[in-house]
């Protein structure tokens, strides 16, 4: 799309905000990709960022990435930010890599590494 991409970005703007004293959710993160290794390590890049923002005391208190499918948006399905592939003619829905790593990251409440 032609846009930045610099995932270590929600590390400067959670610290900001969390100046306010408020608590953080981060609502949307995430990266408009057909390319699934891009989306991983740019995930793993933004969640780095995240965590080393908790250590230094943010309190983060969600994070849901965007987005979980596929979706139509600015008038268009593409491009693609979900880690769910919809297929536009039988809405059938297959998780992808990033999906399983995401979930691998949760369950382990660890962040691993891509590979």
């Amino acid at each position: 799309m032609g846009w930045e991409i610099h995932p270590e970005g929600l590390h400067a703007a959670v610290t900001e905000a969390a100046a306010t004293g408020l608590p953080v959710v981060v609502t949307e993160n995430g990266i408009a990709t057909a390319d699934d290794t891009r989306r991983i390590a740019y995930a793993e890049a933004a969640l780095t960022g995240l965590h080393e923002a908790m250590t230094d005391g943010v309190d983060i208190r969600g994070y849901p990435h965007w987005s979980a499918l596929d979706n139509y948006e600015w008038g268009s399905y593409a491009p693609t930010f979900g880690l769910i592939a919809v297929d536009r003619g039988t809405f059938a829905r297959t998780p992808k890599p990033s999906a399983y790593w995401l979930g691998d990251v949760g369950r382990a409440k660890a962040l691993r590494l891509s590979t």
